[in-house]
This record gives C-alpha cells, structure tokens and sequence, in this order.
C-alpha cells in the first residue's frame, strides 16, 4: 500500500487534517499570542467534550493489520505533543482492501476523525504522545471490527 503525504484534501473524507497552515489567525494578548482559530469540526452530538493524553508505543514491523475502529457517536481529535512523524490509516469499509488509505502525517499535523470514519488505532515509530478530544457520554461510542482477513504495513 502506497503512504502518502497527509493533506486536507486528500483526508477530508475521513475527517479534519488539524495544522497551522492555511488557519485563520486573530492576534490576541496585546499582540503577544496568536490564536489559529477553529482548526476542527469538533462533533460531540450528545455528552460532553473531553480532552485526554495517550502515550502510543511503536508495533512492530511489518505491523499486522487486525483491527479497525470507528466512533458512531462523535469525532476523534489526535494531535502530537513532539515534532515526529506519525502515520494514519483509514479506510471506507474495513472489508475491502482496497478502500484502505496509509497517510504519513508531520509532526505538526493532528487529525479529526468524522463521526464514523473507520480507523486503525495509533501508529508512530518511536514512543509520543497526543493530545486527543473526544465523547464521552451515554451511548456505544466505539465500534471495532476485527478483519477476516488481516494484512501487514510497513512504515
């Protein structure tokens, strides 16, 4: 499968690419600070928004492609805490294969999941940490599908 470089366009049936590039900014503090205002379509439909760090490690290679996930109730935010490339792998239907699409995002950009959007959980090559904004509340907010058939990636 081809990686290839993580922009908004080429995402955007997935969800949010979240980065400074092309943000609206408003100078802020007496012109001390910059706000890069409304990076994300943060849906929460019903519940609350809540923000939690994960510390992801690195699988081993080829990873095993055994599972997808998605969030039926609300968007998924990643955003990296360290300058370091990470990966992001989605798909339209975890069935089929070639549906599958391997994105190599910087370690500036963070991602927004859509409602629903089918996701592998976190892939990096060295041990990082994100910044992630998420639902929590009543309701089944996370749906993984383990594959019939499973396949390797090799970052």
């Amino acid at each position: 499968m081809k990686i290839e470089a993580l922009t908004k366009q080429a995402f955007a049936p997935f969800g949010d690419v979240v980065e400074l590039d092309g943000a609206k900014q408003r100078h802020i503090n007496q012109g001390f600070a910059t706000r890069f205002h409304d990076l994300a379509n943060i849906d929460i439909g019903i519940g609350k928004a809540v923000i939690s760090i994960f510390t992801a490690l690195p699988r081993p290679q080829p990873i095993a492609i055994k599972l997808m996930e998605r969030h039926p109730l609300g968007s998924q935010l990643f955003y990296p805490l360290q300058n370091q490339d990470w990966y992001v792998l989605v798909c339209e239907n975890p069935d089929d294969k070639k549906s599958y699409r391997a994105f190599r995002a910087r370690g500036e950009q963070g991602v927004n999941y859509k409602r629903s959007a089918w996701h592998h959980p976190l892939l990096v090559m060295n041990e990082s940490r994100f910044l992630i904004i998420d639902r929590e509340g009543d309701g089944n907010n996370l749906e993984e599908r383990e594959l019939e058939k499973e396949f390797t990636l090799t970052l």
